[in-house]
């Protein structure tokens, strides 16, 4: 048989851009830093470029996604499911998509984040771009797992990573806590509207966390089966 209707019927694996996918995912993450160091610098032209490469990723992201869905076969010659990918492949496309709408919010009302708070929320927001970066750490092992079968030395290797991830994750939860509570001492003496998109922005770098840590999960069910 020719080698290229061997690849038709093994279809092109989807490995690497689902990696590629998790990686563009990651950069739109990580580059939360910046941009909120520039937000509480009060620069708003520097976190407006920060804000449109993090939305340039994220459309990164979403044609990976549009085109592995478009060219994932129907069956798979691997020991994962299509219907697990798509899932893994969603659970990706969330940590992009709450970056996005982070920076999105707090550069249309340019958001002023308390001088008191600042320190906390630097140290939140790299604790929740940890717990992406370790998402990806974990998903990088795909390639191992599979030549594996989903056994042995790296199936123990892909559980520490999603375990240490378990940790940022509730690292994170902790961290929203206390920044929670330190405005909430302060928001008297800020105008109400303002108090409630910092609560907002608060919840959704939390949920940054939140999208990572469910990376992990969905990549502990493929192990799973």
């Amino acid at each position: 048989m020719p080698l290229s209707n061997i690849a038709n019927l093994f279809g092109r694996s989807p490995i690497k851009p689902i990696k590629e996918h998790m990686a563009t995912a990651h950069e739109a993450s990580a580059d939360l830093v910046p941009f909120f160091d520039a937000l509480m610098k009060g620069d708003f032209n520097t976190a407006k470029t920060v804000q449109q490469r993090i939305s340039a990723s994220e459309n990164r992201a979403d044609d990976i996604k549009r085109d592995l869905r478009l060219h994932l076969p129907d069956s798979l010659f691997m020991p994962v499911s299509r219907t697990d990918l798509l899932e893994l492949l969603h659970a990706q496309d969330e940590v992009a998509n709450t970056a996005q709408d982070i920076a999105g919010l707090a550069i249309g009302r340019q958001m002023q984040v308390p001088e008191s708070m600042q320190a906390q929320m630097q140290i939140f927001v790299e604790s929740a771009v940890a717990a992406s970066a370790q998402a990806l750490t974990a998903i990088n092992e795909l390639d191992e797992l599979l030549e594996t079968g989903f056994a042995g030395r790296e199936v123990d290797i892909a559980q520490r990573m999603t375990e240490e991830l378990d940790e940022l994750e509730r690292k994170s939860d902790r961290l929203e806590v206390e920044i929670r509570s330190s405005l909430f001492q302060i928001e008297k003496t800020l105008p109400p509207v303002d108090v409630i998109f910092l609560y907002r922005v608060i919840e959704w770098v939390g949920d940054l966390a939140d999208r990572a840590h469910a990376v992990g999960n969905r990549l502990q069910l493929l192990l799973a089966r």
